[in-house]
């Protein structure tokens, strides 16, 4: 009896293990995505940045006023094995970066990725 609930317990932590993985990939694409877009970078490259740096499958959305631009990242964690479908957490981060000197902001949605 101890075997099935040792295996269990195995699994639980492991899924914990991912989910705080897939959690800090998304804080880390985030905060990335939004030093590039800061610094005047292109919007595709912004939004290739994001997604190198985030889990598989994430959404990435970077918007902007005229001083500031956010990025945000969501992704959909699984659990490990067949139980994907049932067990899953959405993880999110967003970061938010002043605009480097003489760039110009525009205000709105600058893009989303998926």
């Amino acid at each position: 009896m101890a075997l099935p609930v040792l295996v269990l317990l195995t699994g639980v932590l492991v899924w914990g293990v991912l989910v705080g993985a897939a959690q800090v990939r998304c804080v880390d694409a985030a905060r990335e995505a939004a030093r590039a877009a800061a610094r005047g970078d292109p919007q595709g490259q912004v939004l290739a940045i994001a997604r190198a740096n985030a889990p598989q499958g994430a959404a990435v959305a970077v918007s902007g006023q005229d001083d500031t631009v956010t990025v945000a990242v969501s992704a959909l964690s699984r659990a490990p094995g067949g139980l994907g479908g049932v067990l899953s957490l959405r993880v999110a981060s967003t970061a938010t970066a002043a605009r480097e000197p003489g760039q110009v902001g525009t205000s709105g949605e600058l893009g989303a990725s998926r």
